[in-house]
């Protein structure tokens, strides 16, 4: 083996490990204070190169290209203080996953704004001045900048650590981290203290953006590889330890660079192409470190969030109004075909929402009375729409039979991820899942010979009596209903009350003999299951399936249906899914920047209404009636 391109692949790793831990010191010091997970933390690191692209066309790319940069990490943290004054100061008493939710707005947001200033063309700044050239390392050739960005790492870790351990306000994001409640009774303004904290990590992450305006081209799809990658190296390294992410960003780099030094390797009689796997080693070594520590290699085991006191209404069973409205709503979808065009694009649309629903409301299942959070629904979705193709197109099934059998798939992966999953909680469980989602999207877009690759696989319709789209709705509808009914009788038998006893107590719930863990183990495969159900319904409807229904946007999409609609109600995920599936189509057909329009109104949506539209429609019949009764 070539050792001097081991070497050279060792500091490439490096410079990769610095420009990594910017964005993720910033991302850490956020959560560490405010608790709050911030999606939009990756359109920070946009921003910061598309910034730093134009101020070095204005400035000039000679002795402006440093104030440039500078100027642009700048210009971003003030952006991050005016996003947490103007909306993040409001949301702070919401639930801390409409906080999430508010931030994805932002991402939406973001994204669009900068479409609309700098354009949809990826934007390549110049190359450093006093730093153009290469240096020559054990006879290969390395850039003189990649050495420049080896040295900012433990330079700001440095900074960082002097910060907070050296400095009052340093001492003061340090008692917030452990006991927040604690500073505001001491009289710190936790306003400002939450102002500062947000402002100096987005101004970390344009930092890091900037940084890599000579390394590789400004372009609109940054945000959501970036913030995938520092939601790994925080985790990993502890959330809220800026040593640990350090850490973690060396060792996720180090590990991409051996990957791609090593190459094909001929291992047990065949071909192994370890570059493939920089797709997802991250995810792999998340889901390592969290298996076997789940708290990250420095982090610290989580206490209460600071809404774990808030008290919940046990669910009850509809009243007799809303079964009445339900049968009549049901009775609209059976006649709503009768009077449109079967080939319309109402019919698709209809069948759309209903998967949709089905498939948000699987993610409710184990989110709200299950009160596990997961970043990676879509994979069982995605598992069940594959096992229902690979079944007609590999074994020559008929759709009926694949209909059926194809969810197997999502089940058996829900088997095996919920295992591990439900050994954690939090955040942590939440990007567990994350990852072994994203390890689905990666087997399912390398693998060309079953899946087709990035291609996907086509040529997958329904049977012959299905082929007319009026048909196939009336079969997803009936699905679709059973889905959820049988979703819904199992919260009211006693299987669901043990769910939800061991998601509020679950000391107590073990106490009385539940096992909790395995309780959460079924409550994931049934979810799976219905998730599966869905993905197999939609290949079906749409007669393909790709790799991008497994990705973590999918399952971002699902965290926001069931947010936007309520998690507390059994209702909640299917208005939810409704709602955001029609807004985004509707919007998409009407505007080119649909993205900040759909961002707009979620934010306006989770402003007005914290407890999602089904809660607060909740909300207003329960001060109604409470209103008669006086």
């Amino acid at each position: 083996m070539n050792f001097s391109g081991f070497f050279i692949q060792a500091l490439n790793g490096l410079a990769n490990a610095s420009s990594l831990f910017l964005v993720a010191a910033g991302l850490s010091l956020i959560f560490g204070v405010t608790r709050i997970v911030n999606f939009a933390h990756g359109s920070f690191y946009m921003v910061g190169i598309y910034v730093a692209y134009s101020l070095v066309e204005h400035l000039g790319g000679g002795l402006g290209f440093w104030p440039a940069l500078v100027l642009a990490a700048l210009a971003v943290g003030l952006l991050g203080g005016l996003v947490e004054i103007v909306l993040l100061r409001r949301v702070y008493r919401a639930p801390e996953l409409f906080q999430l939710l508010a931030t994805f707005a932002l991402v939406l947001v973001i994204r669009d704004l900068v479409l609309w200033y700098w354009g949809p063309e990826e934007l390549l700044g110049p190359r450093a001045p006093g730093l153009e050239g290469a240096v020559e390392i054990l006879g290969s050739q390395f850039p003189a900048y990649d050495l420049f960005l080896i040295a900012i790492g433990p330079v700001v870790l440095a900074a960082m650590w002097l910060l907070l351990t050296r400095t009052r306000w340093g001492t003061l994001v340090r008692a917030a981290t452990q006991d927040r409640e604690m500073v505001g009774a001491l009289g710190v303004n936790q306003a400002w203290l939450f102002t500062a904290v947000f402002a100096l990590g987005a101004l970390l992450a344009g930092l890091g953006g900037a940084l890599q305006l000579p390394r590789e081209p400004a372009n609109l799809e940054m945000d959501m590889h970036t913030i995938g990658a520092a939601f790994v190296v925080v985790v990993v390294g502890g959330m809220g330890s800026i040593p640990g992410a350090y850490v973690a960003a060396l060792l996720i780099a180090e590990i991409k660079a051996l990957c791609i030094w090593m190459g094909v390797v001929h291992l047990f009689g065949m071909d192994v192409n370890f570059s493939k796997l920089t797709l997802v080693v991250e995810f792999l070594v998340m889901a390592v470190v969290l298996v076997l520590r789940p708290w990250g290699l420095f982090g610290r085991p989580q206490g209460a969030s600071r809404n774990a006191a808030a008290i919940e209404a046990p669910l009850r069973l509809a009243g007799p109004w809303v079964r009445r409205g339900a049968l009549v709503f049901l009775a609209a979808l059976c006649v709503l075909p009768l009077s449109i065009d079967a080939s319309s694009y109402t019919t698709v649309l209809l069948i759309d929402l209903m998967v949709a629903a089905l498939f948000a409301v699987s993610l409710h299942f184990i989110m709200g009375p299950g009160g596990m959070h997961s970043f990676g629904h879509a994979a069982y979705f995605g598992l069940g729409a594959y096992g229902a193709a690979l079944l007609v197109r590999t074994l020559g099934a008929p759709m009926e039979v694949a209909l059926v059998i194809g969810p197997l798939a999502a089940v058996a992966g829900a088997f095996v991820f919920g295992w591990f999953s439900v050994r954690l909680s939090g955040v942590y469980l939440a990007m567990l899942t994350l990852a072994f989602a994203q390890i689905v999207w990666a087997v399912c877009f390398q693998w060309d010979e079953l899946t087709g690759g990035s291609n996907g696989l086509t040529g997958v319709w329904p049977a012959e009596w299905l082929q007319d789209k009026r048909a196939y709705y009336y079969l997803t509808l009936a699905f679709v209903v059973a889905g959820i009914l049988l979703l819904r009788r199992a919260l009211f038998a006693p299987f669901g009350y043990a769910l939800r006893a061991g998601r509020d107590s679950p000391l107590r719930a073990d106490a009385i003999g539940i096992d909790v863990k395995r309780m959460q183990w079924v409550a994931f495969v049934v979810a799976g299951l219905f998730a599966g159900v869905a993905g197999a319904l939609f290949v079906f409807s749409k007669g393909s399936i790709s790799p991008e229904t497994l990705n973590v946007v999918k399952s971002i999409d699902g965290l926001v249906m069931v947010l936007l609609g309520g998690l507390q109600t059994l209702a909640g995920p299917i208005v939810g899914a409704v709602t955001f599936t029609w807004l985004q189509d509707t919007v998409a057909r009407n505007t080119d920047y649909w993205r900040a329009m759909l961002g707009f109104i979620i934010l306006v949506l989770v402003l007005l209404f914290p407890q999602g539209i089904a809660g607060f429609a909740r909300q207003l019949a329960q001060r109604r009636t409470q209103e008669v009764a006086k």
